[in-house]
């Protein structure tokens, strides 16, 4: 048999650095100093919630100028959802939880800062009884016989 000589190692095969490794500042940084050649690129909007995001338009109405601006619930209806509550002795909570919406809004609609949704407005009205839109705001609802 052949003398071996054990003290040199034979390199095979490199293992590539992982995905984020290859990622990270440092490895870009080490390519550089070996002189590699190297890629990178920025996703636009990547990791972030764009789904509300400003724009010039949402800025504009935030500001609520003339021109541009947000319909707010009437006092009419504020006073009116007041009324119903108390009527029925519900807490500003208790109504809330009985139409599954937070107490805040609630407290919006009696305030007359909250923006008016037909959804909100409805579950409200067959809470309180009381009519809230159209003629007749302030009025109780009138029961019909369903149609079979």
């Amino acid at each position: 048999m052949a003398e071996r000589n054990w003290d040199t190692v034979t390199v095979l095969h490199k293992k590539s650095p992982m995905a984020a490794q290859a990622k990270s500042k440092q490895a870009i940084l080490a390519a550089q100093r070996r002189g590699e050649d190297f890629e990178t690129s920025k996703k636009w909007a990547a990791g972030q919630n764009k789904q509300h995001s400003v724009t010039k338009n949402t800025a504009k109405l935030d500001r609520e100028t003339e021109e541009l601006h947000h319909n707010r619930v009437t006092l009419e209806v504020g006073k009116v959802v007041q009324q119903g509550q108390q009527s029925k002795g519900l807490t500003q909570k208790d109504l809330a939880t009985k139409i599954n919406e937070k107490a805040q809004v609630i407290a919006d609609y009696e305030s007359e800062r909250a923006i008016p949704n037909n959804q909100v407005l409805g579950k409200i009205k067959r809470a309180i009884g009381l009519k809230l839109r159209g003629k007749g705001v302030g009025k109780p609802i009138e029961k019909r016989p369903r149609a079979k």
